[in-house]
C-alpha cells in the first residue's frame, strides 16, 4: 500500500474545500499508509475522523494574523495595499515558510519520504517539499486555473505578485530547487502539474471554463450518513418544523449583527434559527447581547454536525466559504452568501450564476436583502428544483471516492 501525506493549515477551514479530509478518510479505509500533517489546533478533529495525525512546528501559515491596522486615518490606496499585504503574509511569509519546509524534510528524514504529498491550495511549503522530495504533489480544493494577463489586474496586484515571484524565488534558490510546482505569471500560486481535485463540478465552474487547466479534476460530493446520535438540541425540534442554518464559519465569527438579522429573517419565513457561532470565543457581554437580539426558538450553538442537521435544513445564510457552500450544494438547499474575503465571493457569484440562491452585500443586508431573500427562496419552486438537481449532479461525480481514485493512479 502507498504512503500518502495530507498537508493542511492548522484551521478547520482548510480540513475541508468539499471533501478533503473525506478523501484522506477513504484512503485510510483502503489499507493505505496515511498521514495528516499540521499543526496541533486541528490534531483533536483529525484523530477523530480516523487519520493518523502528525505534529509539525510551522506549517508556514501565518495565524493568528498580525493586529490589522487603524485603515480610516490613510489613503484608501495605501489601505487596500495593507490588506493585501496581509493577506500574503498569511501564507507566504519567507522565514515561516522555509521553516515549515525544513520541519517536512526532517519528518521525511526520520519516518520515511510518502509517495503523494496532498496539500490544501494555501501551503507553499508543501508545494516546495514535494520537489525537494521529487514525489508528485496533488491539490485538493481548488481546480487549476491560467494566470490572469498582465493587462487585467489593479496595480496592487502586480505589486503584490512581484513581492510573491521574489519570495518564491528566494526559497527555492535557499532549497536549491526550480519552483515545479508554483506558477510564473503574474499571480504566482501552487499548482501542481499533475493533479487539481476540485470537490464542485465543471458546471459550477462554467463561467470560468477557459481558464481551467487540464490536470484539474471534478469530482463533486456526496452527503455522508452520520455515525453517531443526533444531538439532544435537535432531537427536541419537531421533525415537521424545517431549518434555517446561519454561519459565518470559523473565522469571521465578530459579525454579531450578520446572526441577529439573518435570523430574524429566516423566523419571519417559520424557519427554526439554528445560529452557529464558530469556535472563536465571544466575550460574554457580546454573547449575551446577541441572545437578546435573536428570536426566542433560535438554537445558538459554536458548533453542528452537517451530517446531523443539513438533512433537516431548508435554508442556508452563511459567508461563502468553500465548505459551507459545498455543503449547502450536495444536501440540496438554497443559500444566500454575504462574503466577507478572499474566496468568498467567487463561491457567493457561483450560488447565483447556477441559480440555487443569492449573492448579497453587506449594503443590500443592512436595508433588508435578508428577508427579501429567505422570502423569495422559500417561495420559489425553480430554485428548489435547481438546487436539488446540483445535488444530483454532484452527488453522480462521486466525490471523495473519485478523488481517492485519482490520487491512487499518482502511483502508476
Amino acid at each position: 500500500m502507498a504512503k500518502f501525506w495530507f498537508i493542511s493549515a492548522p484551521l478547520h477551514g482548510h480540513l475541508d474545500w468539499g471533501g478533503f479530509l473525506k478523501t484522506a478518510q477513504v484512503l485510510q479505509q483502503r489499507g493505505h499508509n496515511v498521514l495528516w500533517l499540521s499543526e496541533p489546533p486541528i490534531a483533536s478533529t483529525v484523530s477523530a475522523a480516523g487519520v493518523p495525525f502528525h505534529t509539525l512546528k510551522k506549517t508556514g501559515w501565518l495565524w493568528p494574523p498580525p493586529p490589522a491596522p487603524d485603515l480610516t486615518s490613510i489613503p484608501p490606496a495605501q489601505a487596500v495595499m495593507l490588506r493585501y499585504q496581509r493577506a500574503l503574509d498569511t501564507w507566504m511569509s519567507e522565514d515561516l515558510v522555509g521553516e515549515a519546509v525544513q520541519c517536512l524534510l526532517d519528518t521525511a528524514a526520520d519516518i520515511g519520504k510518502p509517495d503523494v504529498i496532498v496539500t490544501d491550495p494555501f501551503l507553499t511549503a508543501a508545494g516546495l517539499a514535494a520537489e525537494a522530495l521529487d514525489v508528485p504533489l496533488a491539490v485538493c480544493g481548488w481546480p487549476a486555473q491560467r494566470e490572469l494577463n498582465d493587462d487585467f489586474l489593479f496595480p496592487v496586484q502586480k505589486t503584490l505578485g512581484n513581492a510573491s515571484r521574489e519570495r518564491i524565488m528566494r526559497l527555492s534558490e535557499h532549497f536549491g530547487l526550480q519552483a515545479s510546482n508554483f506558477s510564473t505569471g503574474p499571480t504566482p500560486s501552487i499548482i501542481s502539474p499533475h493533479l487539481h481535485i476540485s470537490y464542485f463540478s465543471d458546471y459550477w465552474y462554467q463561467a470560468d471554463a477557459n481558464n481551467i487547466l487540464p490536470q484539474t479534476l471534478f469530482v463533486g460530493g456526496v452527503p455522508s450518513a452520520p455515525t453517531d446520535t443526533p444531538p439532544a438540541w435537535l432531537d427536541d425540534i419537531p421533525v415537521d418544523q424545517p431549518l434555517a442554518l446561519v454561519t459565518l464559519g470559523s473565522v469571521f465569527t465578530g459579525d454579531l449583527g450578520f446572526f441577529a438579522w439573518a435570523a430574524q429573517a429566516v423566523a419571519r419565513m417559520r424557519y427554526v434559527p439554528v445560529v452557529v457561532i464558530g469556535r472563536n470565543p465571544i466575550e460574554p457581554d457580546k454573547k449575551a447581547e446577541l441572545k437578546a437580539a435573536l428570536p426566542p426558538n433560535t438554537r445558538l450553538l459554536n458548533w453542528v454536525s452537517f451530517d446531523h442537521v443539513l438533512p433537516r435544513t431548508r435554508l442556508m445564510v452563511h459567508h461563502g466559504g468553500m465548505g459551507t457552500t459545498h455543503a449547502a450544494v450536495i444536501h440540496g438547499i438554497p443559500q444566500m452568501a454575504v462574503p466577507h474575503a478572499a474566496d468568498q465571493r467567487g463561491n457567493a457569484r457561483r450560488i447565483a450564476q447556477a441559480k440555487v440562491g443569492f449573492n448579497l452585500t453587506a449594503h443590500e443586508v443592512r436595508h433588508g436583502a435578508l428577508l427579501e431573500g429567505a422570502t423569495a427562496l422559500t417561495n420559489d419552486a425553480n430554485v428548489q428544483a435547481n438546487a436539488r438537481q446540483l445535488a444530483a449532479d454532484f452527488a453522480a461525480l462521486g466525490g471523495a471516492a473519485s478523488a481517492a481514485n485519482a490520487l491512487e493512479k499518482l502511483l502508476v
